[in-house]
């Protein structure tokens, strides 16, 4: 027995039963259960399907006080991804590993009983790993959100074979919205979450699509500033990373590290807005109005792109260079490379990577 063990036996019999529940203190909030209380928390966790590991993401999330949940998937042959990105409270990087451990769990005096079963027995996510091909935590900081991505194999977790069809939803006579009708397909599981928890923002689509609506909404919700001075986009919450990115080559980049997989040409698109945002789950499925009718082409818009002449943007380079200069004196900055210009379909955007004088 270490010293470490003789500690939490000395603590549990001087201050009681909370103690008798934890094996081992992993720090920041962490713990890993003794098994007779993963046991009393129904530790056997059963997924039969891959629609069971994501509503366990989702309710991750949940747990996690998330207020906005993106979901990304896709099926490329016999493989299924999925990444689930939020904006909770987020996980150290000491524990990306551990969380995949059995009976590590933050919930050490709560458990969660909803309409999917027990929830908080430190097992979900260690029984989704069994269960997959691959599981792993794309990004994740404290105060930052989380990114999971999944890679699962068919044949070894089935799906439902319809993966495209949209459930029914109606409101019951105490007015909440409950589906009614449809597959059980991991479409039907993300609108169950989002009626059963109309506080969150549910976002359902492809890797390009989640990657357009992140894009779009952390745009509108971060400062010019943000934007203009973040040279590393890790400073910035999960979800808000791809605002971050200067051009195409960066966006995948940054999209990569977060478990969404695109082409540089997905990322061109994202960045000229051919990709609109999604809407919500609840707002396309538990609306109370019919939605209204698609606006009339406007004839007169100017949908001519945006472009420069090499030289002209030659010369444009110069004269940010040269008005760089008045700031690099005072503050003891010089530049690392020339100025990065990106040309957008409505902006020019600017980004200058600096380094600092000794």
């Amino acid at each position: 027995m270490t010293d470490s063990d003789d500690l939490i036996e000395f603590v549990s019999a001087v201050s009681g039963d909370a103690y008798l529940k934890v094996e081992e203190n992993l720090g920041d909030g962490y713990v890993r259960l003794r098994v007779s209380e993963a046991e009393r928390r129904q530790a056997k966790h059963d997924i039969r399907s891959f629609e069971d590991v994501v509503i366990e993401l989702l309710r991750n999330a949940r747990d996690a006080h998330a207020q906005r949940v993106f979901i990304a998937t896709g099926r490329e042959g016999d493989t299924r991804m999925l990444t689930i990105l939020d904006d909770g409270v987020g996980m150290p990087p000491g524990m990306h590993e551990r969380v995949f451990e059995p009976r590590v769990t933050t919930k050490l005096d709560t458990m969660v009983m909803d309409r999917w079963g027990v929830h908080g027995r430190g097992m979900a996510l260690f029984s989704v790993r069994s269960n997959v091909t691959e599981a792993r935590v794309a990004a994740s900081d404290l105060h930052k959100g989380s990114a999971v991505t999944i890679h699962s194999a068919t044949h070894a977790l089935s799906e439902r074979s319809d993966q495209s069809q949209w459930p029914v939803v109606e409101r019951g006579d105490d007015g909440i919205p409950r589906v009614v009708r449809g597959p059980h397909n991991i479409i039907r599981r993300a609108v169950e979450f989002a009626c059963e928890h109309p506080e969150v923002d549910v976002h359902l689509g492809s890797a390009a699509e989640i990657l357009a609506t992140l894009y779009a909404l952390a745009r509108k919700s971060l400062d010019v500033s943000d934007l203009l001075f973040c040279d590393d986009c890790t400073r910035l919450p999960v979800w808000q990373r791809p605002a971050a990115a200067a051009d195409a080559t960066e966006l995948t980049e940054v999209a990569a590290s977060i478990g969404l997989g695109v082409s540089e040409r997905t990322a061109h698109r994202v960045l000229a807005g051919e990709l609109p945002a999604l809407e919500t789950v609840a707002r396309l499925v538990c609306a109370d109005e019919t939605p209204p009718a698609p606006a009339p082409p406007d004839i007169y818009r100017d949908r001519r792109g945006l472009k420069l002449a090499h030289t002209d943007l030659a010369l444009f380079r110069q004269e940010l260079e040269r008005a760089f200069d008045t700031i690099a004196e005072r503050y003891y900055l010089h530049l690392r490379n020339a100025p990065r210009v990106t040309v957008g379909r409505d902006e020019i955007r600017v980004r200058f990577e600096v380094e600092k004088d000794d």
